[in-house]
């Protein structure tokens, strides 16, 4: 099973690597969306910092929103899907493979962009570490959450509206936390509450979303 996982994983990266769009629209998306909010409302560095956070989030949010539509569309299209819903190989294994390279892939970029876009935000050094970590607890959550409406549908000829209003509510309360956390951060508010939060969801994600995932691409390829 470890080579099966080496392999799809392989397979994920080669992939990306060979339609390089699909990885830099998110992450030019993100940079834009923080980059141009200090030109609407000013470079005054308390309001830049009273908007941070949130900007931030909704940033990374919105990004997330937008890679998830081809996450099983060209394996749907090509046949492969189908081959591994037949495959003997656990299919919410084989999608959890798919839904950490894309997190890796869009995630974990934005985490490591974020410090960057906070200091231009005017944020503290003190809150940037708490930045990263929510990002780095919230949006493996954003993903397996994504997949779940990206399965869902991936049968869709134009299902990317359809997606956006099933997978936007679920997403509420990891902003809410995210958010939360930085702006408790900004007071100088312990933020042990919201970070333990976070890391449920991603623990409860991570146990659930797969079996959802694989649920809804059955319900996909049948069809």
């Amino acid at each position: 099973m470890r080579r099966i996982i080496w392999l799809l994983f392989c397979r994920e990266w080669r992939l990306a690597w060979r339609r390089p769009g699909d990885l830099l629209n998110p992450l030019v998306f993100f940079a834009l969306v923080v980059s141009l909010f200090p030109l609407a409302v000013g470079p005054e560095p308390s309001v830049l910092r009273t908007m941070a956070p949130g900007v931030i989030w909704v940033a990374a949010l919105l990004a997330t929103l937008l890679s998830l539509d081809g996450m099983f569309r060209s394996d749907y299209e090509d046949g492969s899907l189908e081959q591994w819903v037949l495959s003997p190989h656990p299919l919410e294994l084989m999608v959890l493979v798919k839904v950490v390279h894309h997190w890796m892939m869009s995630g974990l970029a934005m985490v490591i962009l974020a410090p960057l876009f906070g200091m231009m935000l005017a944020l503290p050094g003190s809150v940037l570490p708490v930045l990263v970590m929510t990002l780095l607890l919230g949006t493996p959550v954003l993903s397996l959450l994504g997949a779940v409406g990206a399965a869902l549908t991936v049968g869709l000829k134009s299902g990317g509206l359809l997606l956006a209003l099933l997978i936007l509510p679920l997403y509420i309360p990891v902003l809410i936390l995210g958010t939360g956390a930085m702006d408790a951060a900004l007071q100088g508010m312990p933020v042990t509450g919201f970070a333990l939060w976070l890391g449920c969801l991603a623990v409860l994600a991570l146990t659930l979303a797969p079996f959802a995932i694989a649920a809804g691409l059955r319900i996909g390829v049948s069809e």
